[in-house]
């Protein structure tokens, strides 16, 4: 069914920013986990095994028992306020929401919602555009593009525009995976973290993994991986045995991209390296990825295998020169949609012409 949109001639019209994220269940409980896995683990973007052979692995051996596990994981990380991703971003779309209002005129509307849970796209989208947002910038907060993360976001706009009558403009951010202001925030915030605790021997820069087939089909998201950890490192001035880039969240028997993570810190802890610090470019939102897999899990390995100092350094956030790194990436890509909006009188002028030829509004 079309969305219902009600254009009136002569309105007002206003320039929208969304900003999507991945999602989160609506509680630490069995009971929020499974409709939150099922429609995660459902989509053909994230899981690109075929229907008849995947339907009776999720329904039968995932569904009934990973809802559970991934409770209990995020028992472990849940903040008073709600799900760490989801406060971290309603925080993010604050702060950003008040940066380009100061740019861009205060009828600048910045919203967020969830490719997976609440708030869904469909209903922020409706809501941006009951509000008068003809034209909206999406804004994904995957630094790196992937087919499962990037394009899964954004085939829940189309879908939702599918169905609009009166479509909005669209314009979309693909990557920033090198944007220079996203690496210098990256940079600082590591070094403001050194300050207080000082450099380790090594600094592992581990990325969310994807299955080794999505590189091998033209995902580009490695390469787009590889040249973050890349920059980060020159902007530390790290040579290579200081730092190395390795791939977390491995899912299923698959071949992954590697090095993995976990084997990472097990195989230096065998090492008995005295200290090792993880941070986590591709995650702009501390989440369960980074909070309980990377600083609890992670750190379990590395010290029960010999290693000696485990520290895990927290992603982005709300930091200031992040959010101005943000606020920079969508100013640029709203030019020529911050032109001063029509004056009232022009908007009046042409409602009266609209009715004068018929318009019943």
């Amino acid at each position: 069914m079309a969305s219902k949109s009600i254009y009136c001639h002569g309105n007002s019209t206003r320039t929208g920013v969304l900003l999507i994220n991945l999602g989160t269940p609506n509680a630490p409980t069995a009971e929020a986990l499974r409709p939150y896995l099922k429609e995660f683990l459902s989509n053909p973007r994230v899981i690109e095994v075929p229907r008849i052979i995947w339907w009776p692995i999720l329904y039968g051996f995932i569904l009934p028992f990973r809802p559970k596990q991934s409770a209990e994981k995020y028992a472990k990380i849940w903040l008073p306020e709600g799900s760490p991703l989801k406060v971290h971003t309603e925080r993010q779309t604050k702060l950003l929401r008040e940066a380009l209002q100061s740019r861009c005129g205060s009828e600048t509307m910045v919203e967020y919602a969830m490719n997976i849970g609440e708030p869904s796209i469909a209903a922020v989208l409706e809501k941006m555009q009951q509000q008068g947002c003809d034209r909206i910038l999406v804004l994904p907060l995957f630094p790196q593009y992937a087919a499962s993360s990037t394009a899964a976001a954004m085939d829940g706009v189309f879908t939702v525009l599918s169905r609009m009558r009166n479509q909005p403009a669209i314009r979309t951010v693909k990557q920033y995976h090198d944007d220079p202001g996203y690496i210098a925030a990256l940079a600082q915030n590591v070094r403001d973290y050194w300050e207080i605790y000082e450099r380790p021997e090594k600094l592992i820069i581990s990325f969310h993994g994807t299955p080794r087939a999505n590189l091998d089909k033209g995902d580009p998201y490695h390469c787009f991986c590889q040249k973050t950890g890349r920059l980060l490192a020159e902007a530390l001035e790290l040579s290579s045995d200081q730092y190395q880039i390795c791939f977390q969240s491995r899912f299923g028997k698959a071949q992954w991209l590697t090095p993995y993570t976990a084997d990472t810190l097990i195989e230096l802890g065998k090492q008995k390296m005295k200290r090792v610090d993880v941070v986590c470019p591709g995650f702009v939102s501390d989440c369960l990825e980074t909070l309980e897999e990377i600083a609890i899990e992670v750190k379990d390995l590395f010290l029960q295998a010999g290693g000696q100092e485990y520290h895990y350094i927290p992603c982005l956030n709300e930091r200031t020169d992040w959010i101005q790194a943000l606020a920079d990436i969508a100013y640029q890509n709203l030019q020529g949609w911050n032109a001063t909006e029509a004056s009232q009188e022009s908007l009046e002028l042409s409602r009266k012409r609209a009715l004068q030829l018929g318009a019943t509004n």
